[in-house]
């Protein structure tokens, strides 16, 4: 397995909520995802994100779509979705909106924080439930950061205040209410403004472009 920087963590990060925004903000039927887990996120021999299986997207709606009641009673082992991921909204109404797709980038970027998967089959604990201390206390974020990225002198040593800035937006995209929740455009302003590390990431790839 490779072992990811925090910088590149970030960059992933970046490159999700840019593939996420594309779907709901510019295409022309706009799109919700509906199932983004890690094993939906593919990367190339760069190390680039590119988000697969579109098996569970919805398209061509602005805000959200509520199923007929006998859809809520009837097929409601169809609304599962992936454990740990999924957003509990959905799960408890069957109404699909774009922070369905917010709420699981929340859950990815706790993944890329800890280093620990979304969820557990062998005990059936989520990661949201064991991040709860840090999701209400930010400065908590020391406890769960994945210790592969805390040793000094390494490459992947990170810089603590911006991955308190990761714990505050995964925080805001896990809140219960989805109108609580931020717009992935939002998500993606904090990023280029906030943190340093996607800062760093788009500079290297416009001299990419310019080399």
């Amino acid at each position: 397995m490779v072992q990811l920087s925090w910088k590149r963590r970030m960059a992933i990060a970046f490159q999700l909520a840019q593939a996420i925004e594309y779907l709901h903000d510019k295409c022309s039927l706009q799109i919700v995802h509906g199932d983004i887990k890690a094993s939906n996120i593919l990367l190339d021999d760069q190390l680039n994100c590119k988000l697969c299986d579109f098996g569970s997207a919805k398209m061509g709606f602005c805000s959200a779509i509520i199923p007929p009641p006998s859809i809520l009673g009837r097929n409601r082992i169809m609304m599962e979705g992936s454990p740990g991921y999924t957003d509990p909204h959905y799960l408890r109404t069957g109404i699909a909106s774009k922070k369905n797709d917010v709420y699981s980038f929340g859950v990815i970027l706790l993944e890329l924080i800890t280093g620990i998967q979304a969820f557990n089959p062998s005990n059936r604990e989520r990661l949201i439930t064991r991040a709860e201390p840090m999701l209400r206390d930010v400065e908590k974020v020391v406890d769960m950061v994945d210790p592969r990225l805390k040793l000094k002198g390494d490459i992947n040593y990170i810089e603590l205040e911006e991955t308190k800035a990761i714990a505050a937006i995964s925080a805001m995209c896990l809140c219960d209410s989805p109108s609580l929740r931020p717009c992935i455009s939002d998500i993606l302003t904090t990023f280029t403004n906030k943190i340093s590390s996607v800062s760093s990431f788009l500079t290297l790839e416009k001299n990419k472009v310019l080399l």
